[in-house]
């Protein structure tokens, strides 16, 4: 190549063409080396976006999502190979050197990432970030960069920016983090912005402003969006047309109202039934699409879902049917791309008969709470916190330490839970939950109140006492990885409580392939190790170890918020079948409400250290009374367009207070919307006195506000 033909390649960017789609991507395919063999990752991935659409994709861990992003970002491995077409406004992407596509990164395409903290330079201030991303590629003074940079700032919700530009990384929240990545994204007003599981490791409340942003963003850039992720709640509010990925390609595709309404693929179908939905009451088990996505270092030769469907036949095995037209599709535009397609040789059928999930996945048995017939008050208590307080001290000096203030971790709540009872611990990052677990798991005097464990009193008890009460108190980690012995076979994990309370040994072996089928695992896998299951498989694992000794108590921490959303559903309800068989009680946390909603009887709702309100689940979510609990509520997304489109939000300003140094009075003040409304009267109480928990009589629900308001939020 000459010299002139390199400039040329370096200078010619692609500019916006009427009537050409700002990105086409045509039969994308991405293959990766591996020990075993070559990987096919991506498969003849069709889609294209136009200019203010928004494109959801969405799909299971390892369908492709993100290395068709990579791929057109042009940011895969060297190893990688690809082949297809990539346009860009008409022009092929696929191919350009590095050199070429840095021209392109940043200005006409923006990528958000999934874990901001990894994308930012940690040696480099936030400002510095965004002033490097206008330079490069625009030609501006410093001091305009850095006003323009400050604007952004301001634009994405940062407060103070200002002072806040000068921070680095490591001194922004996680939804601060991603607000500053969003505004290196739209520093150079791209055409088109691709957002990869922006919001997956956020609280609600944040998730709830980074899709806003995300919002305001293409209005202010007119720029087209790919939004990938697994939350099909996310995609049913912002998405214009959804592609569902699985085994490297694309399974159905079209408007969002097709594939929430009409769908007509068993996985998508499966996938729509697994999500349990905050705005309904709902004691049915979910939908679980059971088995595991295949391998893909092979081609296959059939449906690759095949396996896990329960309306495989023969004829789903002879080749790998092809997208085309659903049924359902009434779309006259001549673009294929914009019609509803589905691979699926029994799409007709599907729609004929008009099934949904419950028709074609095997649904268990409905598992009615013990809690459901009986007064709770007459329950045996298995756990009661009185008044728990537990305060950190602040340090500051490398070598003379000093105290500089206390963190109040846990200020002050109480709680307690019956024999069969689920009480749901939820908040945001940093609320005091986790804290709360492990002063409970601790069984030893608290820094201050009482922690009563099947009735006795952590502070009084000898080692003896303490050795028993664990064998009733068992505890479920959110990392089942983390949690197996990775050098361990799965029979020695099990058994490990066993030998350590000694359990007959005769009948330790019998007893570990008892709790193996009880939490739906094959016996004959005992002799493998923990890296050759699935996910859920391993959480699984560790809902069995956590059996092997009867507890009657169990602590979920997180248990379900690291597996996809199908395998999510097939340990809820494995939770619900356990707790009906066994008689279990739970102390459950999570930050996903939907769950909550579908697996708890009460909940307690945590904020900087204090519980603001707790209750039945079904009135705390139906008739929330405290603000910060409606704000948490109505930034759930919920997987219906309709509704999504029609909700309004609560959007809480900016973050989490410091726990180091909480507001006076109310703690919810500096952030409650209502706040602002009260009268000057009003608002001082709030500023000088802290609300306690109270409630209307006659209801199961109490709440810490000086002006509280039941409200419908779905």
């Amino acid at each position: 190549m000459s010299r002139k033909s390199q400039k040329i390649e370096s200078t010619a960017l692609p500019e916006r063409q009427q009537g050409v789609p700002i990105l086409e991507i045509s039969d994308l395919n991405v293959t990766f080396p591996s020990e075993d063999g070559l990987v096919h990752a991506v498969r003849g991935v069709n889609l294209q976006v136009n200019s203010g659409e928004v494109l959801g994709i969405v799909g299971e861990s390892g369908s492709g999502k993100s290395v068709t992003s990579m791929a057109v970002m042009g940011l895969l491995d060297e190893s990688a190979r690809v082949s297809g077409s990539v346009k860009l406004h008409g022009t092929e992407i696929l191919g350009k050197s590095d050199a070429w596509m840095s021209q392109i990164r940043g200005k006409k395409v923006a990528m958000v990432f999934q874990d901001p903290l990894s994308a930012l330079t940690p040696v480099y201030t936030i400002g510095d970030q965004i002033i490097e991303a206008l330079t490069i590629h625009q030609k501006m003074s410093k001091s305009a960069a850095r006003e323009r940079a400050i604007e952004l700032l301001d634009l994405v919700g940062i407060p103070n920016p200002t002072v806040r530009f000068k921070s680095f990384p490591h001194e922004f929240s996680g939804g601060m983090r991603q607000r500053a990545m969003i505004a290196i994204a739209i520093a150079n007003n791209p055409d088109l912005i691709i957002a990869d599981e922006p919001t997956t490791a956020l609280d609600v409340t944040i998730q709830a402003q980074i899709l806003d942003l995300l919002k305001t963003a293409q209005r202010e850039t007119g720029a087209a969006v790919v939004m990938i992720t697994h939350d099909l709640g996310v995609v049913a509010g912002m998405a214009d047309r959804v592609a569902v990925m699985y085994a490297g390609r694309c399974v159905e595709s079209g408007t969002v109202d097709d594939i929430f309404y009409k769908s007509t693929m068993p996985y998508t179908i499966g996938l729509l039934g697994s999500l349990p939905r905050p705005d309904q009451d709902s004691s049915e088990p979910l939908a679980s699409v059971e088995g595991n996505p295949p391998s893909m270092l092979e081609k296959p030769t059939a449906c690759p879902f095949a396996p896990r469907c329960p309306l495989a036949q023969d004829k789903c095995l002879q080749g790998e049917p092809e997208l085309e037209r659903s049924p359902n599709d009434a779309t006259s535009d001549e673009d294929m791309l914009n019609h509803h397609l589905v691979a699926c040789v029994r799409a007709n059928e599907i729609v004929d008969n008009e099934w949904n999930h419950e028709d074609i996945f095997p649904m268990p048995a409905e598992f009615s709470s013990p809690m459901a017939d009986a007064d709770r008050n007459k329950r045996e208590e298995v756990l009661r916190v009185t008044d728990l307080k537990k305060y950190f001290p602040l340090m500051k000096g490398a070598v003379f330490k000093r105290q500089v203030g206390t963190v109040h971790a846990v200020d002050s709540i109480s709680l307690d839970i019956r024999e069969g009872e689920t009480l749901a611990l939820v908040g945001e990052s940093g609320c005091g939950k986790t804290t709360t677990l492990l002063e409970i798991l601790d069984l030893k005097k608290p820094q201050d109140g009482n922690i009563v464990v099947f009735s006795k009193d952590t502070a009084s008890m000898s080692g003896r006492e303490r050795r028993q009460v664990r064998e009733d108190l068992q505890v479920v980690f959110q990392d089942p990885m983390a949690s197996l012995d990775p050098r361990m076979p799965i029979s020695e994990i099990i058994a490990e409580p066993l030998k350590y309370n000694k359990y007959p040994k005769e009948k330790i072996d019998q007893r570990v392939e008892e709790l193996m089928e009880l939490v739906g695992l094959e016996p004959a896998h005992l002799n493998r190790y923990p890296r050759h299951f699935s996910g859920g498989q391993r959480q699984r694992i560790g809902i069995a170890r956590a059996l092997a000794l009867r507890p009657k108590l169990l602590v979920l921490d997180e248990p379900v918020s690291a597996l996809d959303v199908s395998i999510q559903a097939g340990v809820i309800n494995l939770l619900e079948e356990l707790r009906a068989k066994l008689k279990l009680s739970y102390l459950f946390v999570a930050h996903d409400l939907s769950v909550v909603r579908h697996i708890a009887d009460r909940v307690a709702v945590m904020y900087l250290g204090k519980i603001v309100e707790i209750g039945d689940v079904n009135e705390v979510f139906d008739r929330p009374r405290h603000p910060y609990t409606q704000a948490l509520l109505s930034a759930i997304p919920i997987p219906d367009p309709h509704k999504e489109r029609t909700r309004d939000r609560v959007l809480l300003e900016g973050d989490l207070p410091s726990p180091a140094n909480p507001p006076s009075g109310c703690r919810f003040r500096t952030r409650c919307p209502k706040f602002k409304l009260l009268n000057e009267t009003q608002q001082q109480k709030c500023l000088n006195e802290h609300p306690e928990l109270d409630g209307p009589d006659g209801v199961d629900s109490r709440n810490a506000c000086h002006f509280p308001e039941a409200v419908h939020v779905f």
